[in-house]
């Protein structure tokens, strides 16, 4: 028997990102893991309204995201703590220019430079619709194909309710190929 717990987001866990924009001629950073999926061409990045970063974006209309692996933890929960309001997060990490002018992490494995095309606002959040412009990826995080090999990136996943870091776990077989099985 299950137990109703209330309207309660249980969507967890999600990787865990650092979202950059340009801050005039600097970048800046901020923890992100409310990120999702909403079609095959765009993501959505869901940022609290008080943010600093949010009105670097709407400036820009761009924004890069940046997974994150174990290597960056320190770096990452770094930006979280601290309002860009308060303290200049420019050299946090080392970064390069994309080719759309958004930041990427040099040390995150896998960058995508996102457009924004349109921002959906709710009472405490603003939720930033993207195209994704580029993708960039550690070579060795590419398999024999030019495919992005997760069983070697291995992103860090936030799981909300107790507030922690999971690691990515072991594969447990191939999508559709359950059903296939048990015919």
């Amino acid at each position: 028997m299950k137990k109703n717990t209330g309207s309660v987001l249980a969507l967890y866990p999600t990787p865990v990102t650092v979202i950059g924009a340009m801050n005039n001629d600097k970048p800046t950073w901020t923890l992100v893991a409310h990120i999702g999926i909403i079609g095959h061409d765009r993501v959505l990045v869901s940022l609290a309204k008080p943010h600093f970063i949010n009105g670097c974006i709407k400036e820009t209309g761009k924004l890069s995201i940046n997974i994150v692996d174990e290597g960056m933890l320190k770096e990452t929960d770094y930006t979280g703590s601290v309002s860009g309001n308060k303290v200049d997060k420019s050299g946090v990490f080392g970064y390069e220019l994309g080719e759309m002018g958004t930041p990427v992490i040099s040390k995150s494995p896998l960058t995508m430079e996102c457009s924004v095309v349109d921002i959906y606002n709710t009472p405490n959040f603003e939720s930033f619709i993207c195209t994704i412009d580029n993708t960039y990826v550690s070579e060795e995080h590419l398999d024999d194909k030019g495919k992005i090999n997760y069983n070697t990136l291995k992103p860090v996943l936030f799981e909300f309710p107790t507030y922690q870091y999971l690691r990515t776990g072991d594969v447990i077989g191939k999508c559709l190929s359950f059903a296939k099985k048990s015919e």
